[in-house]
């Protein structure tokens, strides 16, 4: 995270998902800092459902086997899992 902590997170690649998302029990639990969009927009789930309009993002540092990127996750519902992450 940005503020130096560190946090292992379960993450699921999927090449459908057109942004990168954070779950946002884990954000609540973990007390991660979100910033307001000063847009939002809707988010289907995988099966058609319809997920919440999305408000919220997350500045996260990410490091996946040695390659690290800075990027913002929405914030979102995401059952059982603590981020999806797309893969194009």
């Amino acid at each position: 995270m940005k503020n130096g902590k560190k946090l292992k997170v379960k993450a699921l690649v999927d090449s459908r998902c057109t942004h990168i998302g954070i779950n946002k029990q884990l954000v609540k639990d973990k007390r991660i800092q979100m910033k307001a969009i000063n847009f939002s927009f809707k988010v289907f789930n995988a099966d058609g459902t319809k997920n919440r309009e999305m408000t919220k993002v997350a500045s996260l540092e990410i490091e996946i086997n040695g390659y690290k990127e800075t990027l913002e996750a929405v914030v979102m519902d995401l059952d059982g899992t603590d981020m999806f992450l797309g893969h194009d």
